[in-house]
């Protein structure tokens, strides 16, 4: 027996406080490959979670502040999760989350939630909001969510005749047929690579003309490269 539609509008407003924004919906009504419920039912519908920008930071901010351990390893997670969860409990939804097993596919439902593809980085780059943007969990529903279309929009990298983000890594890691990841965190781990990348954040990226009003704040990228595990 399926359960209600979920109600996204107040998914959005329980949300918003946190900088935490809908990112997408999929259908996954008849789709053998649903992950099941908390219950056991196979998932009908999934809603993504996410940030743009760094609006999740000064909310993530001001939580870690008041933690006695800081947040502990893996702070912006447990953040993640203490919000999402509460959102999942009153929605009535199982909440799953990038960084637990089993994985679930969030690249694949964020592709066809919102029709992106991936970067010569590897992120998926958004035609708005480049990237500078990232999935931070999912809620699952018993019900399909049927008046979710998938959104398309053109490959901001096919429409880049420059590609900036090739030229602009020191390590050459970056190339359109690969990322190369021992060539990346080689370098991070060199003096030049601490003194650049690890500082302010990953040059390539920077590069990068799609969403650059939304590039996060330098506290921000800080904070992501430090939680490398070089």
């Amino acid at each position: 027996m399926r359960g209600r539609r979920p109600d996204l509008d107040t998914i959005r407003a329980a949300l918003k406080p946190h900088g935490l924004f809908l990112r997408g919906t999929v259908d996954l009504s008849g789709d053998e490959t649903a992950p099941d419920l908390a219950d056991g039912r196979p998932a009908a519908g999934v809603v993504l979670v996410g940030n743009i920008g760094s609006s999740i930071w000064p909310a993530f901010s001001r939580w870690r502040a008041e933690q006695a351990d800081r947040g502990g390893p893996d702070p912006l997670d447990a953040w993640s999760k203490e919000v999402i969860q509460a959102v999942a409990a009153a929605a009535g939804a199982t909440a799953w989350f990038p960084s637990d097993p089993p994985w679930q596919p969030f690249q694949r439902w964020a592709m066809r939630a919102e029709g992106l593809k991936a970067s010569p980085l590897g992120i998926l780059i958004h035609p708005v909001y480049g990237l500078w943007h990232g999935y931070r969990g999912a809620l699952g529903f018993s019900t399909p969510i049927a008046d979710a279309p998938l959104h398309t929009a053109p490959h901001p990298c096919a429409h880049c005749p420059d590609k900036p983000c090739l030229a602009a890594c020191p390590a050459g890691a970056v190339r359109l047929d690969m990322f190369d990841v021992p060539a990346c965190r080689a370098h991070l781990r060199m003096p030049a690579g601490q003194g650049g990348c690890m500082v302010a954040g990953c040059l390539s990226r920077a590069a990068c003309p799609v969403g650059a009003a939304y590039r996060y704040d330098e506290a921000q990228l800080r904070f992501h490269m430090a939680a490398l595990s070089l």
